[in-house]
């Protein structure tokens, strides 16, 4: 489907649903870099992440269980097997979660622009423009009402920040994203007007 560009030409309709209600641009945070999206899907989150939040992650997750460890070698409880592997257990999954944390929030802290973001702000660009071509709404489809959408979007929307409080993650695709999802169509416009000029020069 096509409709009129801003520049006069045809170009490629939005596939998402008009909202029945107008829009209120949630606040920005006074980000160094662009924001890429200020409640990214929680799948998004860890697909972008970079290898080093994950090696950060791994690091922190082995932290508390390998102290523990040594500090059992080094000073001995005294209370056997059967008293330290509960420890051990309990210390191991407090680990994981934390490591969890931070590897997570490494991540999302890129898409609110806290953190240097660049290639993120490429992938972004480029999953988006797919999407654009193949005529796919931009942030998935949703069996939610509108009403509910926004509610989740809501109640998600920057919970990146309080991550070490309250560990809140958003599984929910909604349109609400903090950006303007017209740069993305025009971007697809210029890919397509490109390959349309090198399939005429080419015949």
């Amino acid at each position: 489907m096509s409709h009129k560009s801003p520049s006069g030409g045809t170009g490629i309709a939005p596939a998402q649903e008009e909202r029945s209600k107008p829009y209120v641009p949630a606040k920005q945070l006074d980000a160094k870099y662009p924001l890429i999206d200020n409640d990214p899907h929680f799948s998004r989150v860890v697909r972008y992440a970079r290898p080093s939040d994950v090696g950060w992650g791994v690091a922190l997750s082995g932290l508390g269980p390998a102290l523990l460890w040594a500090m059992e070698k080094v000073a001995p409880s005294g209370v056997g097997k059967g008293g330290f592997a509960p420890v051990m257990r309990l210390t191991g999954a407090i680990g994981l979660g934390g490591g969890f944390i931070f590897f997570y929030q490494s991540s999302i802290h890129r898409f609110y622009g806290l953190t240097e973001n660049r290639r993120e702000v490429e992938m972004d660009m480029r999953e988006m423009v797919d999407k654009v071509k193949k005529g796919e709404p931009l942030y998935g489809r949703s069996s939610l009402s509108e009403h509910m959408q926004g509610v989740a979007a809501r109640n998600s929307r920057y919970s990146g920040l309080f991550l070490y409080a309250v560990p809140w993650f958003n599984f929910v695709n909604h349109p609400y994203h903090g950006v303007d999802t017209a740069k993305y169509y025009r971007q697809a416009e210029r890919e397509l007007a490109a390959d349309e000029a090198t399939k005429g020069k080419s015949t």
